[in-house]
């Protein structure tokens, strides 16, 4: 999924094609962003960033809930083209907003004001997720009628990142600890789940309750 700060996309729709962008992982992931926002219980939902729509033909056609979607790529086609920085939605217009993959195309430096955009127009819950660079060693368990058993702990390599046209940061990479992501949720909201899924271990998830600013 993709969204950028600037009126000019950074792939156009081919970018999508299944070739070129599908993982098995990717496909993990789309199951954790569905099953973290419907855990919600949501009667409206806001993406933002389309991508290859994955998440949001699923809830269109599997579900009652409102689904509105925002991109700054017309050619994605998204319900109403906009910008995360200035979200074109009043305050508390949804009740989840999720954004997966996005913030990363944005110069860190804007990550603050586009969490605060996010978390504006969410009444309820905003779900992300976020590159997490590092590689993983995994161990994985199954025995007849005992529950799977999984282990996995990324080893620390502290690379610097460099710019390859779409990601500005990832976690993980040389001046973005975790920590710093957590305390910049923490300070717009209560982290409720903080995960990486065990076999899309690339994609690390964050589901932030909205606090009641009354």
């Amino acid at each position: 999924t993709e969204f950028v700060m600037s009126n000019t996309p950074q792939v156009n729709k081919l970018h999508y094609d299944f070739n070129k962008y599908a993982f098995e992982g990717r496909f993990v992931s789309y199951y954790w962003q569905l099953k973290e926002v419907l855990a919600q219980n949501p009667s409206s939902v806001l993406e933002v960033g389309v991508g290859d729509g994955v998440f949001g033909n699923f809830i269109k056609q599997n579900t009652n809930i409102f689904y509105s979607s925002v991109d700054v790529a017309e050619d994605l086609r998204p319900d109403v083209v906009g910008n995360i920085l200035k979200l074109p939605f009043a305050d508390k217009s949804f009740d989840v907003v999720c954004a997966f993959e996005v913030l990363e195309h944005l110069p860190f430096e804007d990550f603050d004001h586009a969490l605060a955009e996010l978390t504006r127009v969410a009444r309820s819950h905003v779900v992300i997720s976020l590159p997490h660079f590092g590689p993983m060693f995994s161990f994985s368990l199954k025995i007849p009628f005992l529950p799977n058993l999984q282990f996995a702990i990324r080893l620390p390599l502290h690379k610097k990142h460099i710019f390859n046209g779409q990601h500005y940061w990832e976690i993980g990479k040389r001046g973005y600890p975790i920590s710093i992501i957590r305390s910049k949720l923490s300070a717009s909201g209560e982290i409720d789940r903080d995960f990486v899924p065990f076999n899309s271990s690339y994609h690390h998830f964050f589901v932030l309750k909205i606090l009641c600013k009354c």
